[in-house]
Order: structure tokens, then C-alpha cells, then sequence
């Protein structure tokens, strides 16, 4: 058996779930029926060689390495050869229509996997393309994946979180410094981390009963840790986040303390409205409001929530009492777009945890395969010849 290690050696592949091979029973139950039933006629008529074109139709990112690694370890199950031709590595451009990977073997032992590979690639890859321009929006902000309560189930969780490793080592390779973790363990080997990453919930603000409690219960269980504190629960965040400094300025000062912003959408941040936000932003980043561009862009920069203004005054007041090592953390809908709101406005962010990479137009995802070709001859259905291995050879060769 022969296959690419591009694409298949990042970090957490080889121990996934969703990379685990599954029973024959299991794979018939999952996939399409035609192409059960395109297995046992080529079994009883006789087997032959295929090479499987696998596109998607918009822009993404690379990132084939849980489908390529299911499919190693599937076929080495089966014990039937296969190659792999990865024409666009894992974190490679991909434009539209592309073919991102060739695959070829045994169409006996490749036909009823169609269905699970696809699964198994569209998301991942339009996932990794935003999660690369959130990261790239922000480059001096460190993100972590905050993806899996928006997941419909641990195999979703798991193709999203190495999405979002694959967008951000791509934007670590531009210069930004990308996704460094998640919030969850289960996932944090795509990261090259053991654990997930994160402190404290609102709920547990209202089990203590005040802040600066719920801080010094978490410091007394986890006094090595970074101690991260929600500020918004009671609608006081400049008030409370100045309490938690004061009663920890040794971690203040030691720059392990961080303040998490995650302010209602429906409220404005302790002492702002629209006036004073647009106050603290004139005075911080005056040209960013006079480049928006839309309604929404607008709320980014000086609107209720986590906006702009809401993070340079809780960056203003930090520093007047004396507590400028103190970071920021963000939270609360940071997709591309706010990202770049934030980026215009140079926000002071040191972290932001966003789950926003998730695709929101899941029929962009669809990832499609088509054979290319039996025993060696080329063959495709009629509009789908640019998949062709000759003609994307040609099309190279006019490029060039």
C-alpha cells in the first residue's frame, strides 16, 4: 500500500475516533445504497483499477488528513492496496472545483466508501478556510476553538476542532499566530496540547455568588493555572474585573490573570451606551468609524455586546488602577467579519475563544467524487472532464 504522509501527520490524526476504521457491517449500514449494491456487481463481474477525483465547488483550505486516515486504516482492514495522489497538501489554497486528492485502487474495496470520505472532507475543509481568516484578521491575537457545544455530535466536534488546527497552522505559516487550543480535551492533540484550555463558566459565577468568589474558588482547586474570570454575570465588568485584580495582584502582576469578555448582545458593556462608545473608539481608533461599511460592521465597533470600544475601555481601565500585564480575553460571535472590524480598530485582544469557523451555509460543504478512471484509461461523465488527470496536466503545462 502506497499513500501520501502529506496531509496525514499532523498532530492527533492517528489517535481520532472519527479516523478509526469501521466494521464492513457498519460501512454498508452508512453508505448509499447504490453504492452497495455498485460493489456487488463489480465483485460478481469482475474487479477493476479506479482513480477517484475528490472537489469541492467554492475556495477552501486543504484539509483531507482525517478522511486519508480513515481510509489508510480501512483499507489496510481489508488488506487491499491503494495510492494516493494529494495534489493540494493540508493547508494548501484549493480554489473552486479543484481536485483537492486522486485516489486509486480496487473499486470492489473503494466503491462503498464513497459516502463516509465525503463526510469526511467537505466540512472540514470550508471550516479550515474560515478558521484561516479568522486567524488572519487578527494575527497578533492567540484563538482557541470554542466549537463543540455548536456541534451536532462528537464526530462533528472532532472534523471541526482539526479544522480549525489546519486554518490556523495555515495562518501561523502568513505571519498570524492562529488557533493554539481548545477548550476541550478530547480534541486537543490536533493543537498539539493535552488538555483543553478554559477556567470557568457563568454558572459557576452563580453557584459562588459574586465574582471575585468564584475566582478565589478556582485559585484555591487550580492555583497554578491562569486564572481566567467571566465579568459580565452581574452586568458589572469594569467594576468586578478591578475587584478579582485587587484581591490577586500578585497574579495581576505576573500577567496570569485575564479578564474574559462576553457581554450580552441585548446590553452594553458596565458604563457605555452609544455616545461614550463612540467616545472611546474617537479616541483610540478614530479611522476605523469612518470605514465601516455596514449596520453590522458598526455594532462590531461601538454597538452593545463585545464590541471595540467595549474592549479598549476594560483596556483603559485596567491600566489607570495599575494592572497593564492583566489580558483580555473575547468572546461572543467573532466570525470573519467581526475579526476584521476589531483588526480596523486595533482592539487590545490578547485571546479570543470563538467557535465561528463553523460553517454557517452548510450546503458549501459538499464535497463530491467522481472516477476518473478504469484500468488506466480516462473516463468521466460529460461535464466533468477538467477532473481529468490529462487535464489538469494540461492546464498546468498553459500556466506555466
Amino acid at each position: 500500500m502506497t499513500h501520501s504522509p502529506q496531509g496525514t501527520d499532523a498532530p492527533g490524526l492517528t489517535t481520532a475516533y472519527t479516523s478509526a476504521p469501521l466494521p464492513d457491517a457498519t460501512i454498508h449500514a452508512r453508505t448509499d445504497s447504490y453504492f452497495n449494491r455498485t460493489r456487488e456487481i463489480v465483485s460478481h463481474f469482475g474487479d477493476c483499477q479506479v482513480t477517484y477525483a475528490f472537489f469541492i465547488r467554492r475556495p477552501v483550505i486543504s484539509a483531507p488528513g482525517l478522511m486519508l486516515e480513515w481510509l489508510k486504516n480501512v483499507m489496510a482492514e481489508r488488506n487491499s492496496p491503494y495510492s494516493v495522489d494529494l495534489i493540494h497538501p493540508e493547508g494548501d489554497w484549493v480554489g473552486a472545483g479543484e481536485p483537492l486528492v486522486y485516489i486509486t485502487g480496487s473499486f470492489t474495496h473503494l466503491a462503498d466508501l464513497e459516502t463516509l470520505l465525503l463526510q469526511k472532507l467537505g466540512s472540514p475543509c470550508v471550516a479550515a478556510h474560515r478558521a484561516y481568516q479568522i486567524a488572519i484578521s487578527l494575527p497578533q491575537t492567540r484563538f482557541l476553538a470554542m466549537d463543540a457545544r455548536h456541534c451536532a455530535g462528537f464526530e462533528m466536534q472532532e472534523l471541526m476542532a482539526y479544522a480549525a488546527s489546519v486554518g490556523g497552522r495555515a495562518a501561523q505559516r502568513d505571519g498570524a499566530t492562529g488557533f493554539v487550543g481548545t477548550a476541550n480535551d478530547a480534541v486537543a492533540p490536533f493543537f498539539g496540547t493535552k488538555d483543553g484550555a478554559g477556567t470557568m463558566p457563568h454558572a459557576l459565577i452563580g453557584y459562588a455568588g459574586s465574582t471575585v468568589r468564584a475566582a478565589e474558588m478556582f485559585h484555591e482547586m487550580y492555583p497554578d493555572a491562569t486564572l481566567v474570570v467571566l465579568v459580565d454575570y452581574f452586568g458589572q465588568e469594569i467594576t468586578d474585573a478591578l475587584a478579582v485584580c485587587r484581591r490577586f495582584p500578585h497574579l495581576a502582576a505576573e500577567g496570569r490573570l485575564a479578564m474574559r469578555l462576553d457581554t450580552h448582545g441585548g446590553r452594553f458593556l458596565e458604563g457605555l451606551n452609544p455616545q461614550l462608545s463612540y467616545a472611546v473608539l474617537d479616541r483610540h481608533a478614530p479611522e476605523s468609524l469612518r470605514r465601516y461599511r455596514s449596520d453590522s460592521e458598526l455594532r462590531y465597533l461601538i454597538g452593545t455586546g463585545v464590541s471595540a470600544a467595549a474592549v479598549w475601555r476594560m483596556r483603559d481601565a485596567l491600566d489607570e488602577a495599575g494592572f497593564p500585564q492583566v489580558k483580555i480575553i473575547a468572546s461572543s460571535g467573532f466570525g470573519v467579519t467581526k475579526c476584521a472590524c476589531m483588526a480596523d480598530a486595533r482592539a487590545p485582544i490578547d485571546i479570543v475563544g470563538t467557535g465561528s469557523f463553523i460553517p454557517d451555509r452548510w450546503n458549501e460543504t459538499y464535497a463530491t467524487a467522481d472516477i476518473v478512471s478504469y484500468n488506466g484509461v480516462e473516463r468521466v461523465k460529460i461535464g466533468r472532464e477538467f477532473l481529468l488527470p490529462s487535464a489538469q496536466k494540461t492546464q498546468k503545462g498553459k500556466e506555466a
